[in-house]
């Protein structure tokens, strides 16, 4: 299981790895046109208000053996949910976007699942999750809900991987002064700042919700290889204990049969 992980690792980390640049340029041209109210007016996914409902996406992975992986991603979407979201949780007011299995059966158990794929984790094709942001966008626009949130494993390297709750909707809150995030820039817009906002700004959330997929799929293969190779450290260390166990037990039973032999032939002699 460790090779196999190790044979995915490295074409999921060079997928992220290429992604990265691209999706942090544009999201910091986004937070450069978020704080102007020409952008406020162009489109109302910049426009935050009372959060009453909130959508949160949750991405884990469709197969376990990976450590605490998938359970730090359950365990932090609970505590966000009796917590931070606890008003809107009792009255029903939360939705819960999994992409994923694991995270999907343990949530199910005391939640409901107003949205779920296992598929994509298995696919990583644009295409797949750009129709689930533009479902996320279409209900920010028609006030369906307030705020959505991803939750997910940003993939460092090959053995650690950062777990992350990432604001999405609205645009001002997204990734504010994280990664790619930098000094303000002025621009010169052609043909004009609105069109140009209305054609770019769903084209960076879908790419920003696909960049929290790959990095996810590259934090599980790399979650799964030092899982495994923990397991196989410590099965060698229990097949020596095993093995020592075994060697002085045959060492006593031998010891015991000489004695027995000793012991009778003394007998004979007496």
């Amino acid at each position: 299981m460790k090779m196999v992980s190790a044979s995915k690792l490295r074409k999921a980390q060079m997928a992220i790895l290429n992604l990265r640049p691209y999706a942090n340029k544009l999201n910091e041209i986004l937070h450069n046109l978020s704080g102007t109210a020409d952008s406020m007016e162009a489109s109302p996914l910049f426009q935050a208000r009372e959060v009453n409902h909130v959508s949160i996406v949750v991405i884990s992975s469709n197969r376990g053996m990976c450590g605490a992986f998938n359970s730090n991603i359950v365990k932090k979407v609970e505590a966000m949910l009796s917590e931070e979201y606890a008003r809107q949780t009792a009255a029903g007011q939360v939705k819960l976007f999994c992409i994923g299995k694991k995270a999907k059966e343990q949530l199910a158990k005391n939640h409901e699942i107003a949205w779920s794929d296992e598929n994509i984790i298995d696919n990583t094709e644009f295409t797949a999750i750009a129709q689930l942001g533009q479902q996320l966008m279409d209900d920010y626009i028609a006030k369906r809900t307030d705020k959505v949130v991803i939750v997910y494993n940003r993939f460092v390297n090959q053995a650690t991987q950062a777990l992350v709750c990432e604001d999405f909707l609205p645009i001002g809150s997204l990734n504010a002064g994280g990664e790619g995030s930098a000094l303000q820039h002025d621009y010169i817009f052609e043909p004009d700042k609105e069109s140009i906002l209305v054609e770019l700004i769903p084209k960076i959330l879908k790419l920003q919700l696909y960049k929290a997929l790959l990095d996810s799929v590259a934090s599980e293969h790399g979650a799964r290889m030092t899982a495994m190779h923990k397991a196989t450290d410590n099965a060698t260390e229990i097949l020596k204990d095993l093995r020592l166990k075994y060697n002085n037990a045959r060492q006593s039973s031998i010891t015991n049969e000489l004695i027995e032999i000793v012991s009778g032939a003394e007998a004979l002699n007496n």
